[in-house]
C-alpha cells in the first residue's frame, strides 16, 4: 500500500520559508558575525586582564635604553576612570614634576606649571623612549579597534589567538595592531604595532604576571623599536589599587589641584 501526499500551495510556501530560514542561519554572513563576536570577546577579556574596569591608580616606571647612550628613567602616576578619562602625572625627573596630561575620550592635553594654557597633544606622539602618549593615556583596545581573528599559533607549548586590530579612526595611537592572546586565560602575550603605511614600528611583550587590584596582570611591558635594534623601553607597573576617582578630577579646572590627590 502506498501513500501519496499532496502539498497545498500554502503548506509549500511555509516549508520553503522554513528551509530558507535554516540556510540563512548557516550562511557565510552569520558565520562572519560569530567570528567577529568571538574576536571582540577575546579583546575585551584581555583588556580586563591588563587594567581594571573600575577606577584605579598605578605607578609606572619607564627605563629607556639606546645603544651607546645613558639609560633614561622616568616615573609617572596614572589615574584612570573607566576607559575614557585618564590623568598622567610626572613624578620623575624632578625637573618635570608638576607636569600632567589629561585625556578625555581621545582628546589629550598637557599642563605645565609655568604655562597658563594647556597644550593639545596627539596620542601617537612619543612620550619617552619607545613609549607613545597613548600607551599610558589610553589602553582601550576593545574601544579603539575593530578586531579580526586571523589564526591560532602555538608558542612554547601554549595555544594563542592571533588577532588583527584595525583602528576605528586616525586619532588612535596605532593604525593597526597584531595581537597574541593566550587561549587558556585571555592573558595578552605580545603585540606588534603598525603605522598607517603598514610599517612595523615596534613590538611589545607582556611579562611578569602578578596579582594587582584583585587579578593577575602583566607588571612588565618590554617595548622594542622594530627598525633600530637595541632601542628598548621597559615599563614597570607597581602600586596598582582600585580607587574612587570623582569625575571632577578629570577636568581642566582641576589640574592645578592634582598634587592634593593621594
Amino acid at each position: 500500500m502506498s501513500l501519496v501526499f499532496c502539498l497545498t500551495p500554502a503548506f509549500s510556501r511555509a516549508l520553503a520559508s522554513t528551509l530558507i530560514g535554516g540556510l540563512l542561519l548557516c550562511s557565510p554572513a552569520s558565520k562572519a558575525d560569530d567570528a567577529t563576536d568571538l574576536a571582540r570577546s577575546i579583546v575585551v577579556k584581555a583588556d580586563e586582564v591588563r587594567f581594571p574596569r573600575e577606577s584605579f591608580q598605578v605607578k609606572i616606571t619607564i627605563d629607556s635604553n639606546q645603544p651607546g647612550e645613558t639609560s633614561e628613567q622616568r616615573t609617572y602616576r596614572v589615574l584612570s576612570r573607566g576607559n575614557e578619562s585618564t590623568i598622567i602625572q610626572t613624578l620623575e625627573p624632578a625637573a618635570e614634576r608638576g607636569q600632567s596630561m589629561l585625556m578625555k575620550g581621545r582628546d589629550l592635553w598637557i599642563f605645565m606649571p609655568n604655562v597658563s594654557q594647556p597644550v593639545r597633544l596627539s596620542l601617537a606622539q612619543r612620550l619617552t623612549g619607545q613609549v607613545a602618549n597613548g600607551d599610558l593615556a589610553r589602553a582601550n583596545f576593545a574601544g579603539d579597534y575593530e578586531p579580526k581573528l586571523l589564526r591560532t599559533e602555538t608558542i612554547d607549548g601554549e595555544k594563542m589567538h592571533v588577532l588583527e586590530l584595525t583602528a576605528v579612526d586616525r586619532g588612535i595611537t596605532y593604525a593597526k595592531v597584531l595581537y597574541w592572546v593566550r587561549q587558556s586565560n585571555n592573558w595578552p602575550y605580545k603585540a606588534e604595532f603598525y603605522s598607517l603605511s603598514d610599517r612595523l614600528m615596534k613590538t611589545c611583550r607582556y611579562e611578569k604576571f602578578q596579582t594587582m587590584a584583585g587579578k593577575p596582570r602583566p607588571t612588565q611591558l618590554v617595548m622594542e623599536d622594530a627598525l633600530k635594534k637595541g632601542n628598548v623601553s621597559v615599563l614597570q607597573y607597581t602600586q596598582m589599587q582600585l580607587k574612587e576617582l570623582p569625575e571632577r578630577y578629570f577636568t581642566k579646572q582641576y589640574m592645578d589641584k592634582l598634587e592634593r590627590v593621594d
